[in-house]
């Protein structure tokens, strides 16, 4: 039986973070890399938050630049990775939009922009990333609990997180036998800087209706990534890990 601190060594791997200058991202890859990973910081405008990161998580991070987007924005990254000797073991795809419009008023192009950033760049990244997994690897896809619940405006968010929840149990189904296992988390609402003042109804809202009384911290999602990166989740895919302090007990927040 492994120790516990075997079964959470990551000393071995090398995983992507899309969306590193982010908030989540950020934590994330600071988790990954006090794991023992050596990781790889995606940007696609946030290149000095990057940069910044990579710095204080020393000569092991990279920082590869592209829109995920895009058949060549994906090309771009993975030629960046390969040029840095960088054979990927695991991703955690976690750049996203998320803007607010009620569907009948949304245009088209803002429902497809959510769509590529949100859907559709996660499937070019994964088929990307199976192709270094030739020794087996894992995904994580950060979803939301709105693929589960939307919120009113938030309709095209939604749909596009809940497909996500369903290219993640597609992939983990035919994936498996190339020992690639594929998950989801579902965070709940995340506490970033300012959002009390920019948001006070739904952060009010929320401390009212959830279980666990506060919204989430940015590092509780990492820990779930590492969970489900590590030797620990080795039997769990196909799954999606809802991360909301208990909001999804409840019948609507």
């Amino acid at each position: 039986m492994q120790s516990i601190d075997e079964l959470f060594n990551l000393n071995d791997e090398r995983v992507l973070v899309t969306g590193a200058s982010g908030n989540i991202g950020r934590a994330i890859a600071r988790r990954l890399n006090q794991a023992g990973a050596q990781v790889a910081l995606h940007c696609h405008t946030g290149e000095s938050h990057a940069l910044a990161l990579q710095a204080e998580l020393g000569p092991g991070a990279i920082v590869v630049k592209g829109n995920l987007a895009t058949e060549t924005g994906v090309q771009t990254v993975f030629e960046q990775l390969t040029n840095a000797g960088c054979k990927l073991t695991g991703i955690v795809n976690n750049a996203a939009d998320q803007s607010i419009g009620r569907l009948a008023e949304l245009s088209y192009a803002q429902w497809r922009e959510t769509l590529s950033t949100n859907l559709d760049s996660i499937f070019l990244t994964c088929t990307a990333a199976a192709k270094h997994m030739t020794d087996g690897g894992c995904i994580v896809n950060i979803s939301s609990i709105e693929s589960l619940d939307p919120a009113t405006g938030h309709g095209h968010y939604a749909t596009s997180k809940a497909g996500l929840n369903m290219l993640t149990r597609a992939l983990a189904s035919e994936w498996g036998a190339s020992n690639i296992r594929v998950n989801s988390i579902s965070p709940g609402l995340i506490h970033r800087e300012g959002i009390e003042t920019a948001w006070p109804e739904g952060v009010s809202r929320w401390r009212d209706h959830a279980p666990l009384n506060r919204l989430g911290e940015p590092e509780d999602i990492a820990n779930a990534a590492l969970f489900l990166l590590s030797k620990a989740a080795r039997w769990i895919t196909g799954e999606n890990l809802v991360v909301d302090g208990g909001m999804s007990t409840q019948s609507k927040w």
